[in-house]
Formats: structure tokens, sequence, C-alpha cells
């Protein structure tokens, strides 16, 4: 179980100020979280892969195909500046 000193103690290093009720609510709070991953941790998990997601998730990207770009010339049709063959843009303002 976290006691208050500990709870006390977490709430400083992350700059919080607790009333007395939010300490008690935290303590309780904390150590049932904890007792919940001792129980995960009293799992047999050596046949379980590792996972990110619960479920099979695939791409929600297209697949990346290899096709003709625009003609340069095209493209700095309208540029309204060009240098070394790219767009020339202002710096910015600092």
């Amino acid at each position: 179980m976290i006691d208050r000193t500990q709870v006390l103690h977490v709430a400083r290093l992350a700059r919080l100020q607790l009333t007395d009720d939010e300490v008690g609510r935290m303590s309780t709070e904390l150590s049932n979280i904890l007792g919940h991953i001792e129980k995960l941790s009293a799992l047999d998990l050596t046949d379980v892969e590792p996972t990110t997601h619960v479920v099979a998730v695939g791409s929600a990207l297209r697949p990346d195909v290899v096709r003709e770009s625009l003609p340069r010339e095209v493209a700095f049709e309208q540029a309204p500046d060009i240098a070394d063959d790219g767009f020339r843009v202002p710096s910015p303002q600092a």
C-alpha cells in the first residue's frame, strides 16, 4: 500500500499541490493501480508476442509506386523567383 508520505513525495516531484482529501484518494488509487500491475506480473507471457495494438492494424498509407514526376520546366513556369534549379523564397524574419 502506498502511504501518505509516498504520495506527498510524488506530488512534490510532479509539482502538484494536493488537498488532504486528494492525498487520501491518491493513496488508494495508486495502491489499486500497483495491485493490478502485480496481477499482470503473475501471468506467464513467455509465448506471447509483444504488440503495439490489440488487433492487427494495416498501413493506412497507399503503396509507394514509382511514377513520372512533374517536368521541371512546368513546375517553374509560374515561379516568381528561381535560383540554382529551385524555388527561391524569402528568408524568415527573426
